[in-house]
């Protein structure tokens, strides 16, 4: 029997990625009391990944125009996680110097504050094709131990290409995607393998998304990127 066979009745014409991503995002938003827990706004430690290892560069297109919104989301560009993920990200990055490259940071913690804007923005298309996250459940960029993140070369400080651009939304987007260049393939795959060596899982709809393990046990966080010291 073919798993999530519903899916192509409901959304006849979404990936089926998204279709699961969707379903599962529902079934979470019910078991969960319709509504996540108010978000933490203080208390929590979150660390700067490049304070840790200044060999991690830092691409924050959140803190910046480069990004799907078309304007900054974000007051400055800093890459914070929870302790624990960080030192898993730094333990990435030292893994992979060896190849030749290095780990490229697009976005790290998010307060909910900004998931909140990014929902209230959004088409109704973008919603329903899980673009966004609904804060009513949040994003685990919101608990502070998700990261997106790319490789670049330690030769030539440049950033790796990769079947698709960050922030696509597209099936070259997928972890999966079977298009594109074998050398970007390559590349894609290599980073996936050494995230997951150090705890992350890729979300299979986004090849530069990581969740750290037990990521969902952790609370929302909506402290303010400039405030945290």
């Amino acid at each position: 029997m073919k798993a999530f066979a519903m899916t192509e009745t409901v959304f006849p014409r979404m990936p089926a990625a998204r279709q699961r991503v969707l379903i599962l995002s529902g079934l979470l938003f019910l078991l969960t009391g319709c509504q996540a827990s108010a978000p933490v706004t203080s208390g929590v430690s979150l660390v700067e990944v490049n304070r840790l290892d200044p060999g991690i560069r830092l691409d924050i297109r959140y803190a910046t125009a480069h990004n799907f919104t078309g304007h900054p989301l974000y007051p400055e560009a800093r890459a914070l996680l929870l302790p624990e993920p960080a030192e898993a990200l730094v333990k990435t990055h030292r893994s992979l110097r060896g190849q030749g490259y290095g780990i490229l940071v697009y976005d790290a913690y998010r307060p909910w504050s900004v998931t909140r804007s990014l929902w209230n923005s959004a088409s109704e298309a973008d919603r329903r094709n899980g673009y966004v996250a609904d804060p009513a459940i949040g994003s685990r960029h919101n608990r502070g131990c998700a990261v997106d993140v790319g490789l670049y070369a330690l030769d030539t400080g440049t950033e790796v290409p990769m079947p698709s651009a960050f922030d696509d939304f597209s099936e070259r987007a997928h972890a999966d995607w079977r298009g594109g260049s074998p050398a970007a393939r390559r590349t894609r795959d290599l980073l996936r393998g050494a995230m997951e060596a150090e705890g992350f899982t890729v979300l299979p709809n986004e090849w530069w998304h990581f969740n750290f393990r037990d990521c969902d046990s952790q609370p929302l966080l909506d402290i303010a990127i400039d405030r945290v010291k």
